[in-house]
């Protein structure tokens, strides 16, 4: 078998390569992060096994975050391995520092430039190009079948003088000014490099370059404890050698990679937080009203008309109409499991929307707009990435947080993504909310949407002043052009989440509502509830619904479906049909309304209330799995702690708040409100003032800002 890295920098087409030659449907994105672990599929070429490893997007060996350390660590254990650098057309020059870098390494490299912009920026003579650095190059369309034989049999080259001991000579002339320049501060620690690298020159200038350099990693593991400040004159070497060869192998640069006039617009100051708004409010709308809509109440009446009813009409012939088995498979099944389905469409067009806006270009932008907002509360640019793949799936957002620079960031991070509004909550806002507030009902969801964005900024900034405090960032981040989406990637980006939405709703929201009904249609005795009795759901709601009263959900039905949302929040709505012998869809029309029913919500603000608990109280069992491997049990159990803290306190004060306005109106709670924050904020001034008044009058001239006592 043919091991091969696949190295290149972020938004370079390198997972796409990877898709190519493999076969395989890895996400890809216009973004920097989005490969946040080594990922590796083989495949054969004729006689030969090839093993592809996939690693994060990095700019330099030297790592400056989880994902590029990831990519440096395995790079630098597996140097021996052929190592295809895959690199931008349009972008050759920053591109080729990494190249300088393998080729310092010793790796064999084979350079694959991928042409991922139609128009070209530079004409490049990669054949001369090859001669000079001595490293094979090929130009391709990395979507391109076609080339897939072409860097097959290049790797298989590249193998065959591998194993006959055959190394190339990289043409580095860099390397000698460097050493000139730099050499006296390396001449102490000579009989160490010497030991570790076991008389492989290669290896010996590579550990050089890197003290230099200043590589954390490489010092730690030469046991050396020294400050070089060499970075700068490492890197601009580098660079006037690049410069060099792109002036004498390439033509005059037409323009600037990533640079449009639509950044006059999309960046500028007054208006680039109303524009992306603006653009979040639409895809909304589009996707949980209109389009959406319409798209689902097609999907409703095909499911009834030719599974549900058929099916439930077979079963009723043939067991009778009072059967456990018609009634499980009525409201586990059919009302249950067969209800979410109809919301497919607009999980699927909210993907969709979510992939335009990564693949346009746009998200890098968006990053670097809120980098001066979030940088506040202790944030990177980066996170916006992780919270808007929250609202797609928080599972797979919590991985996205892997590209945050420091531990305590990630761990931030990962605490804040669930309190983003997944798409699995979405059918609960779509039909409790509907049920009360009708056409308005686009509000109260643009706004629980909203409202989990600023408690998620209000947490971090309590995070940031307390218990996770960020180290300095660098914020490093590449604007890719524009681009229009490519139809056939996402296409394939919104076939693997249909995919697997239609495959978590067929075993695991399955199998959780036939537990469900399980028990809420026997007893603890385990005798089938016909008419009378109360269920073992019943039993164990009742000991917890207490709890909720001030919430003004109460209810056994509710606390019950609220404790089976933990597995999937799906299962939520399908639960919550169940208890009231419906179809989910038909809530609307009937059963919450009903105080006899075993969900029912009395008044808006308890429809409210309930909302937003479910926003925020917990994620699902598939986000908890993905957290403890990336944060650790002690901050699971401390963000359970606070969002269930979190998600009482804000219902409660919604609920509370609520209620107060249905009794005595609505300027009336709005004035008191306006009148407790003014007496609070009067309070807080006025202990400055005091305090102020307590600092020592010679402070100005003291060592310390000691107080008068």
């Amino acid at each position: 078998m043919i091991n091969v890295n696949l190295v290149g920098n972020a938004n370079t087409g390198k997972t796409t390569l990877f898709n190519m030659l493999t076969g395989s449907h890895e996400h890809v994105g216009n973004w920097h992060g989005v490969t946040v672990e080594e990922k590796s599929c083989k495949y054969r070429y004729k006689e030969f096994e090839i093993n592809i490893v996939d690693l994060p997007g990095i700019y330099s060996l030297c790592p400056l975050s989880f994902e590029e350390k990831v990519a440096t660590d395995y790079i630098f254990a597996h140097r021996d391995r052929i190592t295809i650098n895959i690199c931008d057309a349009s972008n050759l020059r920053r591109n080729l520092y990494l190249t300088l870098s393998l080729l310092e390494l010793g790796c064999p490299v084979l350079m694959v430039v991928n042409q991922i912009d139609k128009k070209k920026i530079c004409k490049i003579d990669y054949s001369a190009l090859s001669r000079e650095l001595n490293v094979p190059i090929i130009y391709i369309n990395a979507t391109d079948k076609n080339c897939r034989d072409k860097i097959s049999e290049k790797i298989i080259e590249l193998n065959k003088q591998k194993c006959i001991g055959l190394k190339a000579n990289y043409n580095m002339p860099y390397l000698t000014d460097i050493f000139y320049s730099c050499g006296s501060k390396l001449k102490k620690f000579d009989n160490i490099i010497d030991k570790n690298s076991r008389n492989n020159d290669v290896l010996r200038n590579f550990y050089k370059i890197k003290l230099l350099e200043d590589d954390d990693t490489i010092k730690q593991n030469l046991s050396i404890d020294y400050k070089f400040e060499e970075i700068e004159n490492v890197a601009s070497k580098r660079y006037k050698y690049i410069d060099c060869i792109m002036d004498k192998f390439s033509s005059k640069r037409e323009r600037v990679y990533g640079k449009s006039k639509l950044d006059k617009i999309f960046l500028n100051r007054f208006l680039a937080l109303p524009i992306f708004i603006l653009i979040l409010f639409v895809c909304f709308y589009l996707t949980f009203f209109t389009i959406g809509a319409w798209l689902s109440d097609g999907l409703e009446f095909l499911l009834d008309k030719f599974i549900s009813s058929p099916l439930l009409n077979f079963l009723i012939d043939t067991c009778g109409e009072n059967s456990p088995i018609v009634s499980m498979v009525d409201t586990a099944i059919i009302g249950g499991v067969g209800s979410i389905i109809t919301f497919l469409p607009q999980v699927a067009l909210l993907f969709f929307f979510l992939s335009l806006l990564e693949d346009s270009g746009y998200l890098s932008r968006v990053a670097f707009v809120f980098e001066d907002i979030l940088g506040k509360v202790g944030l990177s640019g980066k996170s916006v990435y992780t919270l808007l793949m929250g609202f797609g799936c928080s599972t797979t957002a919590v991985l996205t947080a892997r590209n945050m620079e420091d531990k305590n960031s990630k761990i931030k991070i990962g605490l804040l993504t669930p309190y983003m509004s997944c798409s699995a909550k979405f059918p609960i806002y779509a039909v409790i909310g509907g049920a009360f507030f009708g056409a308005n009902n686009i509000f109260v969801i643009v706004g629980l949407y909203l409202l989990g964005v600023i408690l998620a900024v209000l947490l971090s900034y309590i995070f940031e002043k307390t218990i996770l405090k960020s180290k300095e960032q660098s914020f490093i981040l590449e604007f890719p052009p524009y681009r229009m989406m490519s139809f056939k990637r996402t296409f394939s980006v919104l076939w693997q989440n249909v995919k697997s939405f239609i495959t978590r709703v067929g075993t695991l929201i399955l199998a959780m509502n036939i537990i469900v009904w399980v028990l809420s249609n026997f007893t603890i005795s385990f005798k089938f509830i016909s008419s009378d009795g109360e269920s073992m759901l019943e039993t164990f709601g009742k000991i917890f619904a207490p709890i909720f009263v001030p919430l003004g959900f109460g209810r056994w039905g509710i606390v019950s479906a609220l404790i089976a949302g933990i597995v999937a929040k799906e299962v939520v709505l399908s639960s919550i049909a169940m208890f009231n012998y419906v179809e989910s869809t038909d809530l609307v029309q009937s059963s919450i309304l009903l105080s006899t029913s075993a969900v029912y919500f009395a008044s808006n603000s308890a429809v409210l209330s309930f909302l937003i608990f479910c926003l925020l109280y917990l994620p699902c069992i598939s986000t908890f799995s993905v957290l403890l491997k990336e944060i650790g049990v002690k901050w699971i159990f401390i963000g359970v702690v606070i969002e269930f803290l979190v998600a009482y306190i804000t219902a409660f004060l919604v609920y509370t708040i609520g209620r107060c306005i249905e009794c005595f109106g609505f300027w009336m709670v709005f004035c008191t409100i306006i009148a407790i924050i003014l007496v609070v904020i009067s309070g807080i001034l006025v202990v400055k003032r005091i305090k102020a008044k307590r600092t020592c009058p010679f402070s100005d001239r003291c060592d310390k800002n000691c107080k008068v006592k």
